[in-house]
C-alpha cells in the first residue's frame, strides 16, 4: 500500500504492519510475525528493492509480532537494527516478558539477535525522528518522517476510529494515555499504526 511516494506499507504484513521509508537510505520499520519473513523478502524483491540497500531496521518495541524476523532480515540485508534502550533486553533475550508474554517470547528465542543499537535521547535515523512513547512497553517509540507518524502499538485503527491499544496488552495504561496525549503536539497528516489500515489524521 502506497502511503506517499517515499513511504510504503508492505502488503505481506497486514495484521502486523511493516513499512518501508525511502529516505537518504532505505529503512524498514518493524519485522512482523514469524510466518511473514519469507513473504516480506519476496515482496521487497517484487517492489524492486535490493535487500542490501536496506540500511536500517527500526523497531517500535519488543513485542513478538514486531521482532520475529530480525535475525532473518538482518542476515539478508546487513542492516543495523535499532530499538529503545528499555526494550533491548527483551529483544536480545536478556529479560523475560511478564505474564503470558513470557511464553510467547521464548517461542521465538532462536529468531533473536544480540547486536541491537539503542536510539538514545532525541535520536534521528536519517530524517526519521524517534519519539519515546512508553506505556504499551517501557521502550515503545513512535516515529515521524515528514508528515507521516508511525504509531506502533500506541493506537490502532478500529473501524475507522483511532483508539488506544487495548488492555491487557499494555504494561502501563496510564503512561500510554499520556504518550498518546503528547502526540497531539506533533504535526503530521498520515498515521500509520501496526494494527489497522493507515489513514489521514
Amino acid at each position: 500500500m502506497k502511503i506517499k511516494e517515499n513511504v510504503l506499507m508492505l502488503d505481506s504484513t497486514r495484521g502486523s504492519n511493516c513499512f518501508i521509508v525511502f529516505d537518504k537510505e532505505i529503512i524498514l520499520i518493524d519485522t512482523g510475525l514469524p510466518f511473514m519473513g519469507k513473504n516480506i523478502i519476496k515482496e521487497l524483491k517484487t517492489l524492486g528493492i535490493k535487500l542490501t540497500d536496506i540500511k536500517h531496521i527500526l523497531l517500535t518495541h519488543h513485542d513478538v509480532d514486531h521482532i520475529s524476523n530480525i535475525k532473518l532480515l538482518k542476515e539478508k540485508t546487513g542492516a543495523k537494527v535499532w530499538a529503545h534502550v528499555e526494550d533491548i533486553p527483551f529483544i536480545i533475550g536478556e529479560k523475560d516478558r511478564p505474564g503470558f508474554k513470557k511464553f510467547i517470547g521464548k517461542a521465538i528465542s532462536r529468531r533473536l539477535i544480540k547486536d541491537v543499537e539503542p536510539y538514545g535521547e532525541n535520536m534521528q535515523i536519517g530524517n526519521i525522528k524517534i519519539i519515546h512513547t512508553p506505556g504499551h512497553t517501557p521502550g515503545h517509540v513512535c516515529m515521524i518522517f515528514e508528515d507521516v507518524l508511525f504509531a506502533g502499538d500506541l493506537v490502532k485503527n478500529k473501524n475507522g476510529n483511532i483508539v488506544p491499544y487495548p488492555n491487557p496488552w499494555n504494561w502501563d495504561y496510564k503512561k500510554m494515555v499520556k504518550s498518546i496525549r503528547e502526540l497531539d503536539n506533533l504535526k503530521y497528516e498520515w498515521i500509520c499504526m501496526s494494527h489497522g489500515t493507515p489513514c489521514i489524521k
